[in-house]
């Protein structure tokens, strides 16, 4: 029987993140543990007048493609992924792995052959999503690979992933926009500000924002959601950070992360697990060793580490700082095949500057937008 939530957590997602209209072409990508949610986001779209397409990826293709495709095979871009970020008006992503380890045996290199393969379709995909011709939007169905990582039972996991996106409450799109306004008095103090200092554990990390831009996550491209962004100054990011949370990208897991920055660039980079891996990615291009995109954590309900950075960097109290494109809404200009988002703690003995004016202390807001 399926969870009655889902069907909540379907409504929201195609009305309100989404805003599926009439006539949209709508791709909805997943692994066959999430069907029970497809068959509720298909439901929905029909009852709008869209047109759902199902993606469905099997369990350990992904690993056989990577050890067994030739280089040019990891460079081939299917004419269908092709159309839907070119073409579809709406797209969606739902993680829902069985195994949320089965990359980690798979040369790093083959990855980034792959990202830096579809660097320029990354960057019409940003364009578009920042013309709103192409709305997105990534979610997760809890199985339980990302339970187990989470050190929660199915049931319990359950229980957070759906408090998390405001699917408790007695009407979830009111939560977040209640959500967004509060975010939204922060994001309008920020703007017009110059520079941001983080000092905290093994952090002393300056950089201009000179010119950018906050932007408000409220439910819409992430569900859950819960941050505000912008794209630093691409040379002005100087110092050093320490990334206490695990690092996942595309499958693999990199641990205790450290950076340390001159001029924008990344100049030295460590990890207690994972240093091959880190070195694969950063190599990429050249826009990988620096930031796009500074975030601020604000969602109530998260609030342990998953090992998933759709939640992780969500939790109230941390920034998050990703590695390589930026995103354009924020007028940040770095391009890369890379946007690797890493989480910094700032929950304790820490402090952020803002202009030289304390704005947070100890992962609380501390200034009265």
């Amino acid at each position: 029987m399926s969870d009655p939530r889902l069907r909540r957590m379907a409504q929201v997602l195609v009305r309100y993140s989404l805003g599926l209209k009439q006539g949209d072409r709508f791709a909805i990508t997943a692994t066959p543990l999430a069907a029970s949610l497809v068959r509720e986001l298909v439901q929905e779209a029909l009852r709008v007048g869209a047109y759902p397409e199902t993606f469905i990826t099997l369990p350990n293709v992904q690993e056989t493609f990577f050890k067994e495709g030739s280089d040019d095979q990891l460079r081939y871009i299917s004419p269908g992924f092709r159309a839907v970020v070119e073409e579809y008006e709406a797209m969606i992503e739902i993680a829902a792995d069985e195994n949320t380890k089965i990359l980690n045996s798979v040369d790093p290199s083959r990855l980034a052959v792959l990202q830096s393969a579809r660097s320029d379709l990354m960057q019409t995909f940003m364009r578009r999503s920042f013309e709103n011709a192409l709305r997105w939007c990534t979610t997760l169905f809890p199985t339980n690979a990302f339970a187990q990582d989470t050190g929660l039972s199915l049931h319990d996991f359950e229980d957070f992933v759906y408090r998390a996106c405001f699917l408790d409450e007695d009407d979830p799109v009111a939560r977040w926009e209640e959500l967004s306004r509060q975010q939204e008095k922060y994001v309008q103090w920020l703007n017009g500000k110059h520079t941001v200092h983080l000092l905290g554990p093994d952090t002393d990390l300056s950089f201009s924002i000179d010119g950018r831009v906050f932007v408000n996550c409220d439910g819409r491209r992430n569900f859950p959601d819960g941050e505000f962004f912008t794209g630093p100054v691409e040379d002005s990011v100087n110092g050093y950070i320490r990334y206490t949370f695990p690092a996942s990208y595309q499958g693999r897991s990199v641990e205790d992360v450290r950076l340390r920055f001159e001029n924008g660039v990344v100049v030295e980079a460590s990890a207690a697990q994972g240093q091959n891996y880190l070195e694969a990615l950063l190599g990429i291009d050249q826009g990988a060793r620096r930031l796009g995109e500074f975030a601020f954590g604000n969602n109530p309900y998260v609030d342990r580490c998953t090992r998933n950075i759709l939640f992780d960097e969500k939790m109230g109290g941390t920034v998050h700082l990703a590695l390589g494109n930026s995103i354009p809404e924020s007028g940040g200009v770095n391009q890369s095949a890379l946007h690797w988002d890493m989480v910094c703690d700032l929950r304790a003995g820490s402090e952020i500057r803002v202009d030289g004016e304390l704005f947070s202390k100890d992962g609380k807001f501390v200034i009265k937008p």
